[in-house]
């Protein structure tokens, strides 16, 4: 395919995913949350970890502390705040992680064929059998807590989906006329795979990435919330709702703040994946 039929293409899939408000909202979120991820340190009123007001453990939201305290008098605001920080590393690492093994997996298996590819899909199966929560809690408990060891294993767990997509995309474009003019003159496989074929498998990696990161945040919660993720004091919103979890009846507000902003960062991706799949993917397309 042409570069200029690529620049077509892509300027198309900008009109289509313009015209679409759901998916330019859940864009404009997505910036501000990662505006408030990236200048955290000046958004922040205080310090989240040091900064404890020791009369005020549980307090309820006032005009200096917009969102309350937590149950050690630490300013609940500043926590959530730098909690978008984790939240949004964790999410684009891990599944930067999980893009790039399961496209050089997924490419291997579907040009190569033969005993690599049955190889490859039943390795596949296999981890997209497991329920993956469960993989996650096993590998961070060896593992042991930490924010690396949280986007590591969420990344190296989560590249099946997205080898299973571009092997199945690669086999059936390898068959085609553009690649097989290639071959006959001589082109190498990898260079093949590189400018012919991956070009036009990325909008569906593109979406399926896209809708990922909010399910992996959510993991992210779900790990920190268990004591497996990031390490208190360090805030997440995980850790946060875990902390507030004991005070639910009595101070509320600690475990409604990060809840409310989990719930508006997955939905604001998902509204941007749902956006780029209408866009993008040439299956969704009428």
């Amino acid at each position: 395919m042409s570069e200029t039929a690529h620049r077509s293409e892509w300027s198309q899939a900008w009109r289509r995913f313009s015209a679409n408000r759901i998916a330019l909202g859940g864009l404009v979120v997505i910036l501000l949350l990662a505006l408030m991820a990236i200048f955290a340190p000046l958004l922040s009123p205080y310090d989240p970890i040091d900064e404890v007001f020791r009369g005020m453990r549980g307090g309820s939201p006032t005009l200096a502390h917009p969102f309350g305290y937590d149950h050690l008098g630490r300013d609940l605001l500043s926590r959530v705040i730098f909690g978008t920080r984790v939240a949004l590393l964790v999410g684009l690492l891990a599944t930067g992680i999980a893009v790039t093994l399961g496209v050089v997996i997924g490419a291997i298996a579907g040009y190569s064929g033969s005993w690599i590819d049955t190889l490859i899909s039943r390795v596949i199966d296999t981890l997209m059998a497991f329920p993956i929560i469960a993989l996650l809690v096993v590998l961070a408990a060896v593992l042991g807590p930490s924010l690396v060891t949280t986007i590591v294993v969420i990344g190296t767990t989560g590249w099946a989906r997205f080898a299973r997509v571009v092997r199945a995309d690669i086999m059936s474009l390898k068959a085609t006329d553009f690649v097989t003019a290639a071959r006959a003159v001589g082109v190498r496989d990898w260079r093949i795979i590189w400018r012919h074929l991956l070009p036009n498998v990325m909008g569906p990696i593109i979406v399926l990435a896209t809708l990922g990161i909010g399910g992996i945040i959510i993991l992210e919660s779900a790990l920190s919330f268990l004591g497996l993720g990031i390490r208190p004091p360090n805030p997440s919103w995980g850790g946060t709702l875990a902390d507030g979890r004991a005070y639910i009846l009595r101070f509320p507000h600690i475990a409604f703040f990060p809840g409310l902003m989990i719930v508006i960062t997955v939905l604001a991706f998902n509204f941007l994946g749902d956006g780029l799949r209408d866009a993008l993917d040439p299956r969704e397309r009428d």
